[in-house]
C-alpha cells in the first residue's frame, strides 16, 4: 500500500506565507510526477503546481510567481511554498503522486487526505 501524508496548512492573513509538505510512503518502486491540487467550496479541483522526477515544473497562471513547488526524490517528498497569499487561495490542498509499486506495474494516481489553507484577515 501507498500513503501520501500532507502537513502545513492553516490560517494566514493576506500577504502571508505557508509551506505545505507531503510525504509518500509504502511499497514504492518509483514516483513519476508529483503535484499539488486544490479545491475551493463549490468549485472543481484544479491543478496548482506539478513537478516531474527530473525537476521540470508547471504552475497554474493564478499562482505563478507566488508559489514554488519542490521535491526530494531521495525522501519521496514534495513541498509547496505559498507566498503573497490571497483570500482566493483559500481551499483544501491535495497532494498527488503518480507511483509505480513494481517494475512491471502500471503507474497509479495516489492522493493525500487534503490540508485546509484559509487566507483571511
Amino acid at each position: 500500500q501507498v500513503q501520501l501524508v500532507e502537513s502545513g496548512g492553516g490560517l494566514v492573513q493576506p500577504g502571508g506565507s505557508l509551506r505545505l509538505s507531503c510525504a509518500a510512503s509504502g511499497s514504492i518502486f518509483s514516483i513519476n510526477s508529483m503535484a499539488w491540487y486544490r479545491q475551493a467550496p463549490g468549485k472543481e479541483r484544479e491543478l496548482v503546481a506539478g513537478i516531474t522526477s527530473g525537476g521540470s515544473t508547471d504552475y497554474a497562471d493564478s499562482v505563478k510567481g507566488r508559489f514554488t513547488i519542490s521535491r526530494d526524490n531521495a525522501k519521496n517528498t514534495v513541498d509547496l511554498q505559498l507566498n503573497s497569499l490571497k483570500p482566493e487561495d483559500t481551499a483544501v490542498y491535495y497532494c498527488n503522486a503518480v507511483i509505480r509499486t513494481g517494475s512491471w506495474r502500471t503507474p497509479v494516481d495516489y492522493w493525500g487526505q487534503g490540508t485546509q489553507v484559509t487566507v483571511s484577515s
